[in-house]
């Protein structure tokens, strides 16, 4: 059975150092939420709360409407998966799915017909008989996601599961997770510093930093409209330019350090002032002109051919070096050295106070508890 997760105020400490000062957030039933932040953010020490490995110095956890602070981890009903996989080397693919199961004491058979399945639900069946390290870095884990989910937990917990695998293989299991979550339907905490990952895989992410979440929502909330400069720059690539926002008969304006200038939409009431701000401009929101039309004059530094698209590194005639992503052309092929025009998608971009801390257009959501 699945179960909500609530936090309350959590506070860790480790010594005198603070490592979460004040956190607060509802993973709801059978959702896939992920913790995604750089390294020391503290989204495995959270993990590890969860799970019950670390102690609790305040705030309260629960699960549905039962505390947890002081339960034993083996009483949580928790599955955990592990960047190292941690399965046993000396057992066979069978006996490490099982082990869970002999240790709650199932009956003999219905620990066979468990692992039975959850093997063939890994497509790991074929290899029941072999050891660990007869099987590939891709198959260990699938062999860790089936002991983690045979014993029917209330939530699984995933802690950088596939940071230790190449970049094929990455992509390959994160969509083996997802499928497996969307089948089985529990709730699901994913620890990442991998910002494509936490995309591919999630219903919801809260993106931490120094021990803070910064914004709750959806993939394409987070990505399409970041809360602060941090959430803009750590989702994605983005480059951030300083302007000035103008308020001229009841409309709004950006301008550029180079006197570039294009009305914006969707700034909220209270910040309808004049004011320095900054922009969040997307590699895929600038648009590459190739006639008349003026925007910023920029200079190519490089561009690298990627296929379905080409990125090019530019440098603005502010002296900002930015990049660009454009879809690859035969007819137009731009060459270090030259001189172009650049438009922008306005209605894409994010505009941020000088200090980076606030959004100021319409349409930002935040699930975070207060």
């Amino acid at each position: 059975m699945s179960v909500d997760i609530h936090i309350k105020h959590a506070v860790k400490k480790f010594g005198n150092k603070t490592i979460i000062p004040d956190l607060s957030l509802d993973v709801q039933n059978g959702e896939f939420f992920t913790l995604l932040g750089p390294s020391g953010c503290g989204k495995t020490t959270l993990l590890r709360m969860i799970a019950g490995f670390n102690t609790i110095e305040g705030g309260d956890f629960f699960f549905n409407e039962k505390r947890i602070n002081d339960l034993d981890p083996s009483k949580r009903n928790i599955g955990m998966v592990f960047q190292n996989y941690a399965i046993f080397p000396h057992l066979t693919v069978r006996k490490n799915v099982a082990f869970g199961l002999k240790n709650k004491k199932f009956p003999k058979d219905q620990i066979e017909e468990l692992t039975d399945q959850f093997m063939r639900l890994v497509h790991v069946d074929e290899y029941a008989d072999r050891i660990p390290e007869r099987l590939s870095g891709g198959q260990q884990q699938r062999v860790a996601l089936a002991r983690a989910l045979v014993i029917s937990p209330d939530v699984l917990l995933m802690d950088e599961p596939l940071s230790n695998l190449d970049a094929k293989l990455r992509v390959e299991m994160r969509t083996v997770i997802k499928r497996i979550h969307d089948d089985v339907g529990i709730t699901t905490i994913y620890v990442t510093h991998d910002q494509e990952e936490a995309m591919a895989v999630s219903d919801r992410i809260a993106v931490m930093n120094e021990g803070g979440i910064q914004q709750i929502g959806n993939p394409q909330e987070v990505y399409q409209r970041p809360t602060n400069v941090f959430v803009a720059s750590f989702i994605g690539r983005t480059n951030i330019l300083e302007a000035r926002l103008s308020i001229r008969d009841g409309r709004s304006y950006l301008t550029f350090k180079d006197g570039f200038e294009f009305e914006i939409e969707g700034v909220l009431e209270d910040q309808m002032k004049d004011q320095d701000v900054l922009a969040s401009i997307r590699p895929e929101d600038f648009v590459l002109l190739h006639g008349e039309e003026k925007g910023f004059e920029a200079v190519v530094i490089d561009s690298t051919f990627l296929g379905l698209s080409t990125h090019y590194n530019v440098t603005l005639a502010t002296g900002d070096e930015v990049e660009i992503t454009q879809e690859s052309s035969r007819k137009s092929i731009v060459k270090r050295g030259m001189t172009v025009s650049l438009q922008v998608k306005s209605d894409m971009i994010n505009v941020f106070t000088a200090d980076g801390e606030h959004n100021i257009l319409s349409g930002v959501k935040n699930d975070e508890v207060e």
